[in-house]
């Protein structure tokens, strides 16, 4: 077994490897870049290496760097984690030349898979069945469109070296194919540095069901169990789960093999996944493997009680797998959601900025989460905007539902948007509880899914005033008079508990912009509230974290945070936001203008079509931005004249930075 290792990677899965590897006595070498020189995997590790850099091209991606942090400190062997450079088979053959083990798969496995292209042909010569397209090395444009056409439609445009999501788009005509291909080769550069495509007819309700492989270098392999991923957004798996429901014994038995017969086409060693579609009518049909370990790979270690970074580090130094097939026992149900800095209500756009607040489900035999950030963290544009990975366990699906339904109750996140809501709709959506699985789920049950939560009712509203009124921190900004006076109750640390009615006005302003004003009275030590003609009598406590109201006999007990301008509450899956009014207008100042053209966060200009002068329609995309490897259009609001263009192809743009103004009319 190896002494030390580096992990080439950071965030949650460099936690993750760090946490078995010293389980076992192995000394861990993070890296990090100047966005990560205080993140919690280098605070974990034994020691941290500075490689470059906040963008990944010049830190994570920057193969000498690593290589040299990996001969400075003497690590023995070097973990890619997953993303950046896990599947590169130059780094992978630059480990071996300066005799440094790569815990991974053989170059020649990750050469053979690392092309979709290439890999469908190694399928069809071991037997797999394959969705019909082309994965040819003629790449022409027009030869595409032709092949694209004889495919027919619907289709899956891909990029040959994707993974991850990234560098996939679905065509649903001819009509799109060209703007499609353009959009998705840029992708394809940017993410993966090789635009090779291939096309492949797209299944309208396939599952996404996939098997993980172990094999070792003494010809031994097993795969262990599957897991179901088909509840995506934009081809990036939501929710995994293990073993994949309403699979019968035979099809597990025969995608186990399958995927096993893959693995040792290519000799495979270490962890693997083979990826299919599985279709209405029980058929599958390979769709990638890919070589390293999954994000999802918690539920399969949930369900098998293993450690798969413990297994990759003992194959990695040599050793045998510590079971054969026969020995692989599969109890109850995991169930994992990613949690990710998004805003699922504008179309899963990647959000940026400071956790600030974050409380996380106490985890258990039950509950695990898997993370690489803590409280006072930023979430950078630079990197995946994934802030933590929850998995429960349970004797049945059932209950597993019942355990992430109880966890995401759990967990409050202040700060930034995140998903934590629309995870808790696709948990208690009845489809997903009754198996209507497949990988248009989301799109399908959209209004189930998206259906608004109720953050402004009177309870919420008094319970912002009164965490105004009962926390230290936010009395001074709660209070629109009497600031400085020792005397007034909004001065008071003991909870606003006077000897003389008085009464005072509290405005706040909601999420949605409207303002709403509460007349709280003392009297001894009850509140009396007056709401939109409603009379409220209340009691309540603040204990650090905690805001606990008794509402006309009513008892309830939630989160808050309190930042100088805004109060949040965490009531189960329901978030408020609220704050005060100011007066003069400047904290609630709209900067937004029907005639501009905003960056919606940090990012990089790919393209910009709008020149001065030009006549354009609503919906005419205008810009197209890149941030987390995604592109993103920014398109025409109304019919108008363009004005003015702020920014070109390759400009860096900061959040909110307008990059055109678009005047009414010709």
């Amino acid at each position: 077994m190896f002494n030390k290792i580096l992990i080439a990677n950071r965030g949650e899965i460099a936690c993750r490897i760090i946490d078995t590897a010293h389980k076992m006595g192995v000394r861990c070498v993070a890296l990090y870049s100047d966005a990560d020189k205080n993140a919690l995997h280098v605070k974990k590790a034994d020691e941290a290496v500075y490689i470059g850099p906040s963008p990944s091209k010049d830190s994570y991606l920057n193969m000498d760097n690593i290589l040299a942090a990996a001969k400075q400190t003497g690590a023995q062997a070097i973990h890619p984690g997953y993303g950046f450079m896990s599947e590169n088979v130059d780094f992978a053959k630059a480990c071996i030349d300066n005799n440094i083990t790569f815990i991974g798969p053989p170059v020649g496995a990750i050469d053979a898979m690392g092309s979709k292209s290439a890999a469908k042909e190694i399928m069809t010569d071991a037997g797999v069945p394959l969705v019909p397209g082309y994965h040819g090395e003629e790449q022409d444009p027009a030869f595409l469109k032709q092949q694209s056409v004889q495919i027919g439609y619907p289709q899956l445009l891909k990029a040959a070296y994707g993974g991850g999501g990234k560098g996939m788009r679905v065509v649903w005509n001819e009509d799109e194919f060209d703007s499609a291909l353009a959009s998705t080769k840029r992708e394809a550069i940017a993410g993966f540095g090789n635009d090779k495509m291939l096309i492949e007819r797209y299944l309208t309700k396939p599952r996404h069901v996939e098997i993980q492989v172990f094999c070792d270098n003494h010809g031994n392999a097993v795969y262990l169990s599957e897991r179901d991923c088909s509840i995506q957004r934009r081809h990036q798996k939501v929710i995994e789960e293990a073993p994949a429901p309403n699979l019968s014994d035979e099809t597990r038995v025969a995608m186990g093999e399958a995927a096993v017969a893959a693995a040792k086409a290519i000799d495979y060693q270490g962890a693997g996944t083979v990826e299919f579609l599985f279709d209405e009518d029980g058929s599958f049909y390979f769709m990638e493997m890919n070589t390293r370990l999954q994000v999802e790979h918690p539920v399969t270690e949930m369900i098998t009680g293993l450690d798969l970074v413990a297994w990759q580090l003992k194959i990695a130094s040599g050793e045998i797998l510590p079971l054969n097939q026969s020995q692989v026992t599969v109890k109850g149900h995991a169930i994992e959601v990613r949690v990710y800095a998004e805003d699922p209500d504008n179309e899963f756009l990647p959000a940026t900025g400071v956790l600030s607040y974050l409380h996380q489900p106490t985890q258990s035999s039950h509950v695990r989460v898997d993370t690489g950030v803590i409280q006072g963290d930023e979430v950078s544009s630079f990197y995946d905007p994934m802030i933590s990975k929850l998995i429960v366990w349970d004797e049945s699906r059932e209950l597993a539902i019942a355990r992430m339904q109880r966890a995401l109750e759990d967990y409050s996140i202040g700060g930034l948007k995140t998903n934590l809501g629309f995870l808790a709709n696709l948990v208690d959506a009845q489809p997903f509880q009754d198996i209507e699985l497949d990988t248009g789920f989301i799109e399908k049950h959209h209004d189930l899914l998206f259906a608004p939560r109720s953050t402004t009712g009177h309870t919420a509203l008094i319970q912002a005033a009164l965490t105004c009124v009962l926390s230290n921190t936010a009395q001074v900004a709660c209070a629109p008079v009497q600031q400085h006076d020792p005397y007034s109750p909004w001065a008071a640390t003991n909870g606003w508990r006077l000897n003389e009615s008085a009464s005072h006005l509290v405005e706040l302003k909601d999420e949605h912009d409207i303002e709403h004003l509460v007349k709280i009275t003392v009297s001894g030590s009850s509140f009396t509230f007056e709401l939109d003609g409603q009379a409220y009598i209340v009691d309540a406590t603040l204990n650090n974290d905690y805001l606990t109201t008794t509402i006309n006999g009513h008892k309830s007990s939630l989160l808050v945070e309190t930042t100088e301008h805004q109060i949040s509450l965490f009531n189960k899956k329901e978030i408020s936001h609220f704050s005060r009014k100011v007066h003069d207008g400047s904290e609630f100042e709209d900067h937004s203008n029907d005639d501009s053209l905003i960056a919606p966060m940090h990012g990089t200009i790919v393209e910009v079509t709008a020149t001065p002068g030009q006549v354009v329609k609503e919906g005419e995309v205008l810009v197209i931005m890149e941030a987390m490897k995604m592109e993103y259009a920014i398109s025409a609001p109304h019919d108008g004249t363009v004005s003015e263009v702020f920014f070109a192809a390759g400009d860096m743009v900061q959040d909110g930075a307008q990059l055109v103004e678009l005047c009414h009319g010709e």
